[in-house]
């Protein structure tokens, strides 16, 4: 999606290097970090650097290829699994991922578990951008049949954030919007703010300026 005007995904890859976009520091910054090691995965997922179940998933399961690259040994891969497990426990996407990746290498050839593991981390990065492009397209549908029937702009209510900072790009409940707006359908967003992280305020309403999407930040009271 779009960041001053580029398009940027919240987390990619550069010859077999990650990097992220420190959510931290939005909406006043853009700030591009790489990440090298499993302790640099794991405090991105432990301090928000990341956030959305979806994009953590993706995180953690490259965060576990990398930890394993120099030590793929069966005892190191168990306790990756169980250092990564323990980040954010209530991520049901972080579980799946990091069991996607164990499931894959268990059973390879220890010079070739790094390779299969980043692969594999790939084919969920991909496969989770194509997830949230579905949901747009879906979704898109809902909001044309509203629209033709109101012939006039339409408001959509948000919590939280499910924009493409939450996942890789497109992202999940804000992807609807995102094809709207591609497709010249009038909507102005009613953002709450979201407490006590304020993720919509700092990251639902970044992601509509950037897409010149009219939005209004809100108290969350005031959504009722």
């Amino acid at each position: 999606m779009n960041v001053n005007g580029k398009k940027l995904t919240s987390l990619w890859t550069e010859n077999k290097s990650v990097k992220i976009i420190d959510q931290t520091k939005l909406p006043f910054l853009v700030s591009i970090k790489q990440l090298r090691t499993k302790q640099h995965f794991i405090n991105a997922i432990n301090k928000m650097e990341v956030r959305g179940a979806p994009l953590i998933g993706v995180t953690a399961a490259f965060g576990f290829a990398i930890s394993i690259k120099k030590n793929p040994t069966k005892k190191n891969i168990d306790k990756v699994h169980a250092d990564f497990l323990k980040t954010r426990p209530t991520a049901v996407n972080l579980k799946w991922a990091i069991d996607e990746i164990r499931s894959s290498i268990i059973d390879v050839h220890c010079d070739k578990r790094f390779d299969v593991a980043f692969f594999k981390a790939q084919e969920l990065r991909e496969n989770d951008i194509k997830s949230c492009l579905n949901i747009a397209h879906n979704g898109y549908e809902i909001i044309k049949k509203h629209y033709k029937e109101k012939q006039r702009a339409l408001n959509i209510l948000t919590h939280c954030n499910a924009g493409w900072l939450a996942t890789v790009d497109w992202g999940t409940a804000l992807a609807p919007i995102f094809l709207a707006k591609k497709n010249k359908i009038p909507i102005h967003v009613w953002v709450d703010e979201t407490r006590p992280r304020n993720q919509g305020a700092n990251l639902t309403s970044y992601e509509l300026n950037e897409e010149e999407i009219p939005n209004t930040i809100i108290a969350d009271n005031t959504g009722g």
